[in-house]
């Protein structure tokens, strides 16, 4: 019984996740700085390029450039390692997180929460006012062997953005509209989510949306680790930014030591298994 509630449990979050998280590149084609950092100064930077349907990061880990391309219409996931004019490559999954943690993305519109997502089921309650905004009302249920486990969810109407969430185990979500704001020289919307679980203290997000660019510039996390696009220019990005450079030699060896987040994951070519380095 246990293992069956944990099965449900995980294909619910899951198609939360494919809602707050999953994620398209952005509309509008430009170039940025990225940088992050925490409460003690500590700082990270890196460059970032939307074109059409495509995308690009180029980040320094441990004094070694890594760049990452992303091609949506291809499915195609690369990233490359400059100092030794290799790369690796591998299929995007049809929900993979892969383009969800790409800086710049958007929203997925799906027709609702369930599109895409099998063993969830989601059935319309209506439409109801959230924090002064329409939003649709959904009953989202996930079902394994004779188990269900339901929750609930109000997308906004306009933005197709979960505007509040309602767990089984008394967690929520919510965000709220705060103000309009200028940041770096151009006009967005200031949002706050607060996430409530039973017995723990509240947890505050901010985030500034730039409607122009349809996606967040900055992020706000508890801790006070910030995370933020700057010197954003608008315009057309040189399709060569989003090709492999002639000279590179494909390699599927294990990841070279001191990439991010693999730790030595071997990655398969042109895999759409996601259990290869998630951390691309």
């Amino acid at each position: 019984m246990k293992t069956a509630i944990s099965t449900i449990w995980r294909s619910l979050a899951i198609g939360l996740l494919a809602v707050t998280s999953g994620a398209v590149l952005a509309d509008t084609e430009f170039s940025a700085e990225m940088f992050q950092h925490g409460p003690w100064g500590e700082a990270s930077a890196g460059k970032l390029f939307l074109g059409d349907k495509r995308g690009r990061t180029e980040l320094s880990h441990q004094g070694r450039q890594i760049i990452r391309i992303i091609d949506e219409d291809r499915g195609i996931e690369w990233m490359l390692f400059p100092d030794q004019k290799k790369y690796m490559e591998r299929l995007l999954g049809k929900l993979n997180s892969a383009v969800g943690a790409m800086p710049g993305a958007r929203p997925i519109q799906a027709k609702d929460p369930c599109t895409g997502m099998p063993g969830l089921t989601c059935q319309r309650l209506g439409e109801e006012e959230i924090n002064g905004r329409m939003a649709i009302k959904w009953e989202i249920i996930a079902s394994h062997q004779k188990q269900t486990m339901k929750s609930t969810q109000w997308i906004d109407k306009e933005r197709h953005i979960p505007l509040r969430q309602e767990m089984p185990d008394g967690q929520t979500r919510e965000i709220k509209f705060v103000a309009m704001e200028e940041l770096n020289g151009r006009r967005g919307e200031k949002w706050e989510l607060v996430v409530t679980m039973p017995g723990r203290p509240e947890t505050r997000i901010f985030q500034w949306f730039d409607p122009a660019l349809k996606l967040a510039v900055r992020q706000e996390f508890p801790g006070g680790m910030v995370s933020e696009l700057k010197n954003i220019r608008v315009g057309k990005q040189p399709d060569d930014l989003f090709k492999i450079p002639v000279g590179y030699e494909q390699v599927t060896a294990p990841v070279p030591q001191g990439m991010p987040g693999c730790r030595g994951h071997r990655v398969r070519q042109s895999s759409a298994d996601s259990s290869g380095c998630n951390s691309f």
